[in-house]
């Protein structure tokens, strides 16, 4: 079992260019978007967040359930769904603006035990932002790391959401010695200030860098990197491209059973090829369509 921990939010997106467009709400968030996708690519996959009991709230479960995402760790609370007002640039690169006070997830708590079976849990973006459940999501991850249980990190940076810069930075490479496979774009490291040199020696097993069109490069413990190009597509948007690599990463890596910080850094060049191009086909797909759409099994293949 994979279990994704984080936010589900509504993405509110524009149906055409241009101010004043209408606006359509899409079922999103980095850690929702992570789990629907690894439902989808076939993993067995939990995920664990505080849900509102709202009308969109009951729409993301649903969206959940239909991807064969179990729900039985999500906790509930009649306190709005957090808002992401999405603006696409002419290359569909995706911009977000928040409305997060007083929502549900904000208020989410650790609990007591993963669910069973739990082989890997995945964190990431505004949940680990947003106090106080920032706080709750950090007991978890370290939690999860000291049990042994492989845990996965993609920051995600929404500058917008953090009023202390330095203090978020400071609190990111805090997180690094409880993180097994750091995942981020070239802006959250860009914004970050760091390298994956840098932070494979606080932690991380590897450092997968994603670098939009021009592909994906994972740098391992053993000094080496490894690159893939991007895979050629018509971009309609790149909301949940990122979120697709995550569960497109972790898929692969419980294909080839190194769903552990011992067997990731015994992974070769070929490996990492295969499941590095894996991840680049099924963001492609993803950014193919509007809103995160992420692919099926049937769609991108094995791993």
């Amino acid at each position: 079992m994979i279990v994704v921990a984080g936010e589900a939010l509504i993405d509110l997106v524009p149906q055409a260019a241009g101010p004043g467009a209408a606006l359509d709400p899409r079922l999103g968030g980095g850690p929702y978007n992570t789990a629907v996708a690894l439902g989808r690519l076939g993993s067995p996959v939990a995920f664990c967040s505080r849900v509102s009991t709202d009308a969109f709230g009951e729409a993301l479960l649903d969206g959940l359930r239909a991807a064969g995402v179990d729900v039985s760790a999500v906790q509930r609370g009649d306190e709005p769904t957090t808002l992401a007002v999405a603006s696409i640039g002419a290359d569909g690169s995706a911009g977000y603006s928040f409305y997060v006070e007083g929502t549900a997830d904000r208020l989410f708590t650790a609990p007591d035990a993963l669910p069973a079976g739990t082989r890997a849990v995945s964190f990431g973006t505004c949940s680990l932002a947003l106090e106080p459940g920032a706080s709750a999501y950090e007991e978890l991850m370290r939690a999860a790391a000291a049990q042994g249980v492989f845990t996965t990190l993609d920051p995600n940076i929404r500058s917008g959401l953090i009023p202390d810069a330095d203090a978020y930075r400071a609190r990111f490479k805090s997180w690094l010695s409880s993180t097994a496979l750091l995942k981020l774009s070239e802006e959250d490291a860009q914004w970050l200030g760091g390298t994956p040199q840098e932070w494979l020696s606080q932690g991380p097993a590897a450092v997968v860098v994603t670098r939009g069109g021009d592909g994906l490069t994972v740098f391992t413990q053993d000094g080496r990197a490894y690159s893939v190009p991007g895979e050629p597509v018509d971009v309609v948007d790149t909301i949940g491209a990122g979120d697709t690599v995550n569960a497109a990463l972790l898929h692969a890596l419980r294909h080839h059973g190194a769903l552990s910080p011992t067997a990731v850094a015994s992974l070769g060049g070929d490996a990492w090829d295969r499941m590095l191009r894996f991840a680049a086909r099924a963001a492609a797909i993803t950014c193919s369509r509007a809103g995160a759409e992420s692919p099926y099994a049937a769609e991108v293949g094995a791993p």
